[in-house]
């Protein structure tokens, strides 16, 4: 295939998705093969709730903005320019996906059919409606794709590389089964933000979208807080109030009212609003509903941690007050060249 080709069609993609970013849908006439896809789109979100009750629709809003945003002309050039993909390589790989999110494995397809490879699709039980919906309307756009990926039920087979998404544990299980092949594996990461006192009131309010966006599910949500000696939290919960809507969410609620009473029992100590809790802790994956947090005494210090635990982080937040952190509130926003892991998927991909 020709690169343009599959670049125009993610194109075309994005500004599909564009049309279900803010309720009431608009149809955008330029959009192709809407007559087929709008109104079947609109059920399946109406659909997805049922399926994935942590799928709400301001969620999958949300979603379908970050990819629409993503997938544009400049935004795909810029990323594919990095590479040379003149001669597509028709490796078969095997994707393993998440699903703690809406699309959270949207961006291995994109890469795997971007570099001329054949996606061989698990997915997970938890967004199993919309990739395969997604992948129809792109099939539709560009039928060359049609021969480039298979969603799978069984157990992966005949293929030549793996990508792998999941837990700490699971982790091992595909070290087991997929080691001797060439592989990205990926575990459990969580993102944390350094503060210092120092932060507007727009700073926490970014902070909040960065902990619960997508309730706080994805490795990209904030869930563990470093802060100075006597720091006080006034100002981190006051970022907070504009999300107590989660409690209308009974999941959400239930996970709220269960962990705190878990921590009660426990004897920890909490700081607690009404609708989320947050413990003094060492560790950086809280339970939903919940961010830990650790003083330090100095930044340095908190460099050498985060340095030492690189593989534990997927984000960091702050106002530049450590290497490598990103704005407030952009958490949930990456773009296409900023690859989970810190691993270079297309070039993983393009060495095979």
């Amino acid at each position: 295939m020709i690169l343009e080709d599959k670049k125009d069609a993610f194109v075309q993609l994005g500004a599909f998705l564009k049309q279900f970013t803010q309720q009431p849908y608009q149809q955008n006439p330029s959009v192709l093969f809407n007559d087929a896809f709008f109104e079947p789109f609109v059920s399946l979100i109406n659909q997805l709730h049922e399926s994935n009750s942590w799928f709400k629709r301001d969620q999958l809003h949300f979603a379908f903005k970050s990819w629409s945003d993503a997938l544009t002309n400049d935004n795909l050039a810029k990323w594919l320019s990095a590479y040379n993909l003149q001669e597509d390589k028709l490796k078969t790989i095997g994707l393993i996906l998440a699903g703690n999110i809406p699309m959270v494995g949207f961006h291995d397809i994109l890469s795997v059919l971007m570099s001329g490879n054949k996606a061989l699709i698990k997915l997970s039980s938890n967004d199993a409606l919309l990739i395969p919906f997604l992948l129809n309307y792109l099939s539709t756009v560009e039928p060359q794709f049609k021969d480039r990926f298979e969603i799978t039920k069984d157990k992966l087979q005949n293929f030549d590389a793996v990508i792998a998404t999941g837990s700490d544990n699971t982790a091992r299980y595909f070290d087991y089964y997929f080691g001797k092949y060439p592989n990205i594996i990926r575990k459990n990461r969580n993102s944390v933000a350094v503060l210092n006192g120092n932060e507007s009131k727009e700073d926490m309010l970014a902070l909040g979208e960065d902990i619960f966006r997508y309730f706080g599910l994805g490795c990209r949500n904030v869930s563990k807080l470093f802060v100075p000696k006597d720091y006080n939290f006034d100002d981190f919960f006051g970022g907070l109030f504009q999300f107590k809507d989660v409690l209308d969410d009974d999941k959400y609620t239930n996970n709220y009212d269960y962990n705190k009473a878990v921590f009660l029992m426990s004897n920890f100590k909490l700081l607690d609003n009404g609708f989320f809790t947050i413990k003094e802790d060492a560790s950086y994956a809280s339970p939903i509903s919940s961010a830990f947090y650790e003083y330090y005494t100095d930044l340095s210090e908190v460099e050498e941690k985060l340095k030492a635990d690189a593989d534990k982080i997927q984000c960091i937040v702050s106002n530049n007050l450590v290497a490598n952190s990103i704005a407030f509130g952009e958490t949930q926003k990456p773009k296409l060249w900023d690859y989970a892991d810190n691993v270079d998927t297309m070039n993983f991909l393009l060495s095979l």
